[in-house]
């Protein structure tokens, strides 16, 4: 009890679909806290209002463990977002020159480092 896991989302037909569907669609959502065990297999698991219609209560093959890892969490800088949820990117150096070679001509590359992002 207390501890997190990921829920599995079958994509079989008739299944709930959870975002995108086909071969985009996630494998396992979110991860959800542990309420109680239920029997030798089964766990009761606190899910949010959007999930209310399913049932709390998943086999232990629908389930997997949930590890925090704190080198995976992303930072992130805030942006100044326009009304139309748009910001300014800008060029902040170039970080490499070439070419790529095609079978009759050569197509310049350029890789620059932009203003909002990481190198």
């Amino acid at each position: 009890m207390g501890d997190h896991v990921f829920l599995k989302v079958s994509p079989m037909k008739g299944v709930m679909c959870f975002g995108k569907q086909g071969k985009m669609s996630p494998r396992y959502i979110a991860p959800f806290e542990i309420l109680a065990k239920v029997g030798q297999v089964a766990y009761r698991l606190a899910l949010p209002l959007a999930l209310a219609e399913t049932h709390n209560v998943f086999h232990i093959s629908m389930l997997r463990k949930y590890v925090s890892n704190p080198s995976r969490v992303l930072s992130y800088e805030s942006l100044e977002l326009r009304q139309y949820l748009s910001y300014d990117e800008k060029p902040e150096r170039i970080m490499e020159r070439g070419f790529k070679e095609l079978r009759t001509k050569k197509i310049p590359l350029v890789k620059v480092l932009w203003k909002n992002s990481s190198e």
